[in-house]
């Protein structure tokens, strides 16, 4: 995400780093070009106006221009000014005093609007709700559908009984209090476009219902268009928050970077990919980060917290330090980082290297992992144990089991000898498991 945005941005940086001190006139050019990069992104033109102002009162001072590195501050400025139009803080989802907080999800259709119910109700559970989750479209046949086969695949009930949107959320208020459901989260009808009709609906059920927060599901890709409709939504049903989806596949961030200056509203979720669990809190400050290709550990560190089984993890310490780190461990290792998301987005998110995401050719990271397991499972469990074992024969039986050529097998092998040789040096001193937090 913001890949177009962020190149531009580190070109202009770095011409201003390679020139040591700096006049006003090198500001004032600098900051010209971020107004263009900017623009070029799609972000609200008041937005980069008010943006490039604040910035420029910033960086012309003589704190700045007198400084021993001023283009590290210039780039400090340009970051606190992204948090700004960011949202500032983080904003997490309210709860309601009385139980169930009522969450409504609104939107257009093809936003993905049904898909992120279900991903904010696995988020919620994994921190210990209760979840409903209710199918309030009756004018989609496939909308029920679609929410009873997620819920399914999280196990989490779906609601969908009644012959009107209102009926269907009446009763389901019902079903939650039989349930002891903590948090109701009701998908609604989207439309192709916004229109009275909707509206209309949309607010007799905010007055029925008094959700707790009221979050539109917004299509990060359509940029000012995702804006426009976050200002129609909250002037009609009043928002609480936006969930930004396909934030993935946007390489501009103009949506990102206008909608909660434009509409005061904040984000409080991006959607991150197809799989249900492709979500993530909105932070700010995390995110500028990542626009100015300076990662985002915290959010790497979170994400390597819940794919890690630290029992599991401690277990593989021991071996280590007895000198053992065989394919079996090679394997679940890769299996483990694979829960954690796409390779290419992990690497966005560790500084120093987050640019070199850029390079990898879409789907390659995943091509990669899948070749190596299957070259893996073509190995008997004693090589598993023995790698050391493989000879050239083995090879190309293990090659022709798994489709692959005998330097593929060779490849892997060499990766696990300097895998299990880092492996070996980290587990001295504990280092493997104090590097992700454990002790």
């Amino acid at each position: 995400m913001f890949e177009t945005l962020s190149d531009k941005l580190g070109s202009v940086f770095k011409k201003l780093s390679s020139k040591g001190k700096l006049t006003e006139k090198d500001v004032d050019e600098a900051l010209r070009e971020v107004r263009l990069a900017l623009l070029e992104a799609d972000v609200n033109f008041k937005v980069v106006k008010d943006f490039v102002s604040r910035a420029r009162e910033r960086a012309v001072g003589g704190e700045v221009l007198e400084s021993l590195a001023p283009a590290h501050q210039v780039i400090k400025i340009v970051n606190d000014e992204l948090v700004v139009i960011l949202g500032g803080g983080q904003q997490k989802l309210r709860h309601a005093t009385q139980p169930p907080t009522v969450i409504l999800i609104v939107g257009l259709q093809g936003a993905g609007k049904t898909t992120t119910t279900a991903k904010i109700a696995l988020h919620l559970r994994k921190g210990g709700q209760r979840l409903l989750m209710v199918a309030a479209d009756p004018y989609r046949p496939a909308a029920k559908d679609q929410l009873a086969t997620l819920g399914k695949q999280i196990d989490i009930p779906v609601f969908a009984e009644g012959n009107s949107t209102l009926a269907i959320c009446s009763n389901a208020m019902k079903r939650a209090k039989e349930i002891a459901a903590s948090i109701v989260i009701i998908d609604t009808a989207g439309r192709l476009h916004i229109d009275e009709e909707l509206m209309s609906e949309l607010s007799e059920l905010g007055k029925r219902l008094s959700p707790t927060e009221v979050l539109l599901v917004a299509d990060a890709m359509t940029g000012q268009e995702a804006v426009k409709i976050a200002e129609e939504f909250n002037a009609a049903v009043g928002l609480t928050g936006v969930i930004l989806s396909k934030m993935d596949g946007d390489a501009r961030g103009g949506a990102a970077l206008s909608i909660t200056s434009v509409t005061g509203v904040p984000i409080k979720f991006i959607g991150i990919g197809e799989k249900l669990d492709a979500l993530e809190l909105f932070y700010p400050d995390r995110m500028a980060s990542r626009i100015l290709g300076m990662g985002d550990i915290l959010t790497f560190i979170e994400k390597t917290e819940a794919a890690t089984d630290e029992k599991k993890l401690k277990e593989l310490e021991r071996k280590i330090r007895r000198g053992g780190f065989d394919l079996e461990d090679f394997l679940e290792q890769l299996q483990q980082i694979r829960k954690m998301g796409p390779i290419s987005q992990l690497m966005e998110m560790v500084p120093g290297i987050s640019n070199l995401s850029r390079k990898l050719p879409q789907g390659a990271d995943e091509k990669q992992l899948k070749r190596v397991e299957a070259i893996i499972f073509s190995m008997t469990p004693y090589e598993r144990h023995n790698p050391n074992t493989i000879d050239g024969s083995r090879r190309k039986r293990i090659a022709r089991g798994s489709g692959t050529t005998p330097q593929d097998v060779n490849q892997l092998l060499n990766q696990h000898r300097q895998m299990q040789k880092l492996m070996k040096q980290m587990g001295r001193g504990g280092k493997f498991t104090s590097m992700l937090g454990l002790r």
